[in-house]
């Protein structure tokens, strides 16, 4: 390995405690338009962009009125209702100025829009830390797809050897494997370690990490 130059974060149950908000305001921007919504479901969507989560829990595509209807009233009702209650994982401040102490580039890679990435930071607490920031619409599909990952990759200006993920889902995971890029999962977003299957490693939130900053990144670095 060419040495560990860069890191890419996932935001939603990864730096922020988010992914269960997402999943009420998906589910309540459905039952005001009538449409069946099953908040279990959608919950374990969660990760993937808009483009693929819409189809696989509703029904529609996104890009069909009923979807483009459906984006826009669970964005608003996200924003208005969860979004100013949300907080950050536990360490993820503490853990990203360690990151930075050590010379490493910090790139998100979200599959949440451009217009709400900069909130979502701010909530985490991180907003001043990040060099750089991918989304959903630097790609053409969103993550378990690569794309994401490989804008974050071009934006970092290294290789996929030269960068480690940091993430909370199975589809982050599966990006990851897809983009070449070692992945160090979470479980403060809710998935379970066989869910998480692939990672490279394993810990509760970025306290742990933190914790154990030379198992986690020592033998990339």
């Amino acid at each position: 390995m060419s040495g560990l130059k860069a890191v890419i974060l996932d935001i939603d149950g990864t730096l922020l405690l988010s992914n269960k908000a997402h999943a009420l305001a998906f589910t309540e921007a459905a039952e005001i338009l009538g449409i069946d919504a099953d908040y279990l479901q959608v919950l374990r969507l969660i990760g993937k962009g808009s483009d693929k989560l819409i189809p696989e829990a509703f029904g529609v595509e996104e890009e069909s009125a009923c979807g483009r209807h459906l984006a826009q009233l669970k964005g608003k009702i996200f924003r208005e209702r969860y979004l100013p209650f949300l907080g950050p994982t536990a360490g993820t401040r503490e853990l990203l100025k360690k990151l930075k102490s050590k010379g490493l580039t910090l790139v998100v890679a979200t599959s949440a829009g451009r217009e709400d990435t900069s909130s979502l930071l701010e909530r985490a607490n991180v907003a001043d830390l990040i060099d750089d920031t991918t989304t959903a619409d630097d790609a053409d599909a969103s993550k378990p797809d690569p794309d994401i990952l490989q804008a974050a990759l071009r934006e970092a200006a290294v290789s996929p050897e030269q960068a480690v993920m940091l993430g909370d889902t199975p589809y982050d995971v599966e990006a990851a494997i897809r983009a070449h890029v070692r992945c160090i999962a979470v479980r403060c977003g809710g998935w379970d370690d066989q869910s998480l299957q692939g990672a490279a490693a394993i810990f509760n939130d970025p306290a742990d990490i933190l914790a154990h900053f030379d198992q986690a990144f020592g033998a990339w670095m």
